[in-house]
């Protein structure tokens, strides 16, 4: 199974930028489906043979030796609330690769890859801030609960270091810009932390759920007979996200000639390789992988040089 599963995932890596979303189903428990996306999972493995960590995160089930690299595993039905997963029940390591870290989720079964308008996909219902969904889609009658793995992952390993001296220093030294951050992303533990970056560096942000929600603002602005580019800084925008994703986002952007001159950074978890060419293809200016408090900062007082130094 696990073969097949890779070879899908292989195949599905042409549906970016047509917004589709590509899920592997599974199961932590005999009746919901939840979904992954497939572009970061690295492989799907029977589960293998697990080391106790006396150190580790209690959602630490243990690490696991896969192609000569230790992997912790996560106990995913734990990490979202449930009871922990037997151990006559754990089939599958999922392996991830996500914010620049590789790790393994445990989940009872792994089920199929699926193909989905990103239309299709929801923002939960009733969703609050504990929430480990960030979004929900169907599968013929069923129900597939779309998991926030980076809120996953916030919780075992800790808050995100701030931003440098340094660079909090030349923030300073700028002065206040004269717009706004725009952020879309659907994850809620995403938009906190590029948030509270953005405030540690003196910039103020507006934060949106999903690339729609993202074009609705900014056609709003230009409605409105503002210049955007005026009013914003720049657009951070995630790439996987429900109902538009960034992909698309950013050709609508460069579609509309009140808003192309807009600046877009992509900032995502996907392969820095495969968003490098998806860049250039959609327009961006600048893709930078996520999640790397620094790096985010540098990006943003570039852009923030760059105009004052056009006026």
């Amino acid at each position: 199974m696990a073969t097949g599963l890779l070879e899908s995932i292989d195949r599905s890596t042409q549906l970016a930028g047509h917004n589709r979303l590509a899920l592997l189903l599974f199961r932590l428990d005999e009746r919901q489906i939840f979904g992954i996306n497939v572009f970061k999972v690295q492989e799907v493995l029977p589960r293998p043979r697990l080391s106790w960590m006396p150190s580790a995160h209690p959602l630490v089930r243990g690490i696991a030796d896969i192609r000569g690299r230790m992997v912790p595993v996560i106990d995913l039905r734990k990490a979202v609330g449930g009871e922990p997963i037997g151990d006559e029940h754990a089939a599958h390591v999922i392996v991830t690769e996500f914010n620049r870290s590789v790790q393994g989720f445990l989940v009872r079964g792994v089920d199929r890859i699926i193909h989905v308008g990103v239309e299709t996909v929801q923002p939960p219902p009733h969703a609050g801030q504990d929430s480990y969904l960030t979004a929900i889609t169907r599968y013929g009658e069923e129900l597939v609960e779309i998991i926030d793995v980076e809120k996953v992952l916030a919780d075992v390993v800790g808050e995100l270091k701030g931003v440098d001296e340094p660079l909090l220093e030349r923030a300073r030294s700028m002065g206040k810009p004269r717009g706004r951050v725009l952020v879309a992303d659907d994850s809620k533990v995403a938009r906190a932390q590029i948030e509270r970056i953005l405030t540690q560096v003196g910039i103020d942000c507006v934060l949106v759920r999903d690339g729609r929600e993202a074009l609705q603002f900014l056609q709003g602005l230009a409605d409105q007979g503002k210049d955007v580019n005026d009013e914003l800084l720049m657009v951070i925008s995630d790439v996987e996200m429900p109902d538009m994703d960034g992909y698309t986002l950013t050709t609508e952007i460069r579609r509309d000639p009140r808003l192309r001159n807009l600046y877009v950074m992509l900032h995502t978890s996907l392969s820095g390789v495969f968003n490098n060419a998806m860049v250039q293809k959609v327009g961006a200016d600048r893709f930078i992988a996520k999640f790397n408090s620094n790096e985010l900062a540098e990006g943003v007082l570039e852009r923030l040089r760059e105009t004052q130094m056009a006026h």
